[in-house]
């Protein structure tokens, strides 16, 4: 006896895309996909840029630091 593979789908079925589809979406439904979207996009700014912002941020400061002291903890 041979085995059968199945293929499963899991969620939205393909059938339903194309013109129909983007006019059954809600105006929650986009601004949902929109702040996920945002969420997310500030996620990864936000891990990128917070220790070059501190570093920008000390270095136009009074009295100006050499960069080295800024990086070491003394």
């Amino acid at each position: 006896m041979a085995s059968r593979v199945s293929l499963k789908t899991k969620g939205k079925s393909s059938s339903g895309k194309g013109a129909k589809g983007m006019e059954d979406k809600s105006a929650s439904q986009y601004f949902k996909e929109w702040s996920t979207w945002t969420f997310k996009r500030a996620k990864v700014i936000t891990h990128y840029g917070f220790i070059p912002m501190i570093i920008i941020i000390g270095m136009n400061s009074d009295p100006k630091p050499q960069i080295h002291q800024l990086l070491s903890p003394f």
